[in-house]
């Protein structure tokens, strides 16, 4: 029988061979895929980044465009003042920055002086200046290699540094772009949806306005707040270049989510140890205070109206957020949190709470008294 034919038992299906060909054409474009969606990440994370720069400077973009600025020149205009008041800092940081490093040179002989004498005291050594150099020069071979791993790490830096200057170019361009047709933008992504959809789209594209440029608002107005109080108490105790730390330390602690505060005073503390080790303690201690009173009086007042998030809930949005995009991840994040929150809130339905001690558990020991005192229906 035909049935019973081996040619016809060994007979390969018909679909197989098409589906090997399908399996291997749709394995080939999900690596395509997976290998674009690699080389375009870092282009998607500047488009990111220059959005959410757009929606920062879109309020002030507005503002002139009512007063009949067109928003071209308006938008030129608020990318020229911030670009300023950036060189401003940069300038500011590098005079502090070389000032820092020649006092220090200058101060270098005294600092080893010390540090001997304090070796020699603390571990029963008798160590001179003299042996030290010995030992400098014996180990000149070590230094050698140091400074050519250096100087190798150096030419690394520079690129980096060119490579970063690009990226933030590319950024600035398209957060102009963006911002100078922002209407345009959004006439064009609300056309291709539905009518019932782009009032949904519009108003979240508001809350983003609003939350990002608020919270950048807020960050500035407590960034110059913090360089005065900071400035005026390093010139009080007498530090070395104390405008130039204040706007350091505004600037850096005001807009590094976290630990912004730590990593702005290493810098004043480091200039008052060149200058006299006693006033880095002050300078520790005027900070801590300082970080809360602006935690827990000056912030909440300013962000009230701007940006409101639970402290718990803006740290977990910046470790996920620069775990996620990095330092631009971090700050990032918490204008985003804040715009996803004030998104949801219209749509997560809320009851009303009745008073219940249990909440605030105020007086919760008395009522437990007071229950136990009653006297029980069986003893009636």
């Amino acid at each position: 029988m035909a049935a019973d034919d081996p040619k016809t038992r060994t007979r390969m299906p018909g679909w197989l061979p098409r589906a090997m060909v399908l399996a291997l054409v749709l394995l080939g474009l999900f690596e395509l895929g997976n290998w674009a969606a690699h080389r375009l990440l870092h282009i998607a994370i500047i488009l990111m980044v220059a959005f959410f720069i757009s929606l920062a400077m879109e309020p002030a973009v507005d503002a002139l465009a009512a007063r009949g600025i067109p928003r071209g020149l308006g938008t030129a205009l608020i990318f020229v003042v911030v670009n300023g008041c950036v060189v401003i800092f940069a300038l500011a940081l590098g005079v502090l920055l070389v000032q820092t490093v020649g006092n220090g040179v200058n101060e270098l002989p005294r600092l080893l002086d010390q540090l001997i004498d304090w070796i020699n005291s603390t571990f029963n050594q008798h160590l001179t200046p003299n042996q030290l150099r010995d030992r400098l020069l014996h180990d000149s071979n070590n230094i050698s290699e140091y400074a050519e791993r250096a100087a190798n790490t150096g030419l690394g830096i520079s690129g980096t540094v060119l490579v970063g200057l690009g990226e933030l170019l590319t950024i600035a361009l398209f957060s102009i772009y963006i911002t100078a047709d922002g209407p345009k933008l959004r006439r064009t992504v609300c056309s291709v949806l539905p009518p019932q959809r782009q009032g949904e789209v519009l108003r979240a594209w508001e809350l983003a306005i609003t939350k990002t440029g608020g919270y950048l608002y807020s960050r500035a107005l407590l960034a110059v707040i913090s360089a005065v109080c900071h400035g005026v108490f390093l010139a009080l105790i007498g530090i070395p270049n104390a405008l130039a730390l204040g706007i350091w330390f505004g600037v850096v602690a005001s807009f590094i989510p976290t630990i912004g505060t730590y990593v702005a005073a290493a810098l004043p503390i480091l200039v008052a140890l060149t200058d006299n080790p006693v006033d880095a303690i002050w300078i520790i201690i005027f900070a801590v205070l300082y970080q809360w009173f602006q935690d827990y009086l000056l912030q909440p007042r300013i962000t009230a109206r701007t940006v409101d998030v639970n402290p718990a809930v803006a740290l977990l949005a910046v470790l996920c957020g620069g775990a996620l995009l990095g330092a631009v991840g971090a700050i990032l994040a918490i204008p985003a949190t804040a715009t996803v929150q004030a998104f949801l809130s219209a749509y997560v339905k809320r009851y009303t709470v009745e008073d219940d001690p249990r909440i605030e558990r105020v007086g919760r020991k008395r009522e437990r008294e007071a229950e136990a005192r009653k006297p029980s229906p069986a003893s009636e």
